[in-house]
């Protein structure tokens, strides 16, 4: 009797493990068969300008760092360039000697004045020559495909305008000598004008020696330090638009459902509190490259999706809002 009492308690305890047991593979089995809850995760931009520099220089001062807040029209970076400098010197040489031509043509030429003539149509012989000896080699390197045709053409167009300045120099000396005749009055006159037109276009590049915020703004970055050379068109500072922002969200398409242009999306901002809640009107939705394609992981029963880029703003300024700081869509309104 003892014994059999015994095995049914051994029979029962063994009964009670298997039901745990089915029980806790019953748990385990429906926590992982559960969805899982999709996170649409994005982040915060906002609109970024390049400063940067038309002509090559050397940093000479910075007058803002990172993080400082800048307004538009406001002086930010100084850069010496000599080569502008120099520039501005031989338009203004020309200018003069544009101007001295121009009044030799209304006067007597006296013998001073030839030989002045002679010596700019040698001194604009020597330029040409220059200039004829820099296309030949660019020329050469451009049919190499070394350089390209832009560069081609530009170093064209100086050969070009250094033959028409000997042309003009040559005139210049045949007038002094034979006498100014009305015609060549007038071309002075026009070559004068053309002096001062390239004056007051070299001199549009001291500007470009002065730089200014384009916008009101944020530094973000600064590229070169003080006394580091730039080049032409080399960015040195990056200036961001705090009041031009935006939500980017990279989103599978079977998952874009309902997310269309201007529509409302609500959303947190981790970085500003989880309890806080945000809306923002999407304004962009366009495919991205094949790279972003989701790959399908079994060979039936699933394809590849695309990725879309999905964009939105806020529907009123956020305080505090940050470029870079993580955006999560909580819900898409109807």
């Amino acid at each position: 009797m003892k014994k059999l009492q015994q095995s049914t308690i051994s029979l029962l305890v063994g009964l009670g493990a298997l039901i745990l047991v089915i029980v806790v593979l019953g748990v385990i089995g429906w926590l992982t068969s559960k969805p899982q809850k999709i996170i649409l995760q994005g982040e915060v931009e906002a609109r970024e300008y390049r400063i940067s520099s038309k002509v090559p220089g050397r940093i000479t001062q910075l007058l803002a760092e990172e993080g400082d807040t800048v307004s538009k029209g406001q002086l930010v970076v100084l850069i010496d360039s000599p080569e502008v400098q120099a520039k501005v010197k031989q338009a203004n040489a020309g200018s003069m000697a544009a101007n001295a031509q121009n009044q030799k043509a209304n006067q007597s030429a006296r013998s001073e004045l030839v030989q002045g003539a002679y010596e700019m149509w040698q001194k604009a012989r020597v330029g040409s020559d220059i200039a004829l000896k820099s296309y030949t080699r660019v020329q050469n390197l451009y049919n190499q495909e070394v350089v390209s045709a832009q560069k081609r053409d530009e170093v064209r167009a100086q050969y070009d305008a250094a033959l028409a300045t000997e042309k003009a120099a040559k005139s210049q000396y045949d007038m002094a000598i034979h006498g100014a005749q009305k015609e060549d009055r007038e071309m002075a006159k026009a070559q004068v004008e053309v002096a001062n037109s390239n004056v007051a276009e070299v001199k549009t590049y001291l500007d470009e020696i002065n730089l200014t915020s384009p916008i009101d703004g944020e530094i973000t970055e600064v590229f070169p330090k003080v006394g580091e050379l730039v080049g032409q068109g080399a960015p040195i500072m990056s200036v961001v638009d705090m009041n031009d922002v935006w939500f980017t969200f990279n989103v599978r398409e079977d998952l874009l459902q309902g997310m269309d242009i201007g529509k409302t999306i609500k959303l947190k901002i981790p970085a500003l509190g989880e309890s806080k809640e945000f809306t923002a009107k999407v304004y962009f939705i366009n495919v991205m490259a094949s790279y972003a394609t989701w790959k399908a992981t079994k060979v039936s029963g699933n394809f590849d999706a695309k990725t879309f880029e999905v964009r939105a703003r806020p529907t009123e300024k956020i305080k505090g809002l940050r470029s870079g700081m993580s955006a999560i869509i909580t819900e898409v309104l109807k």
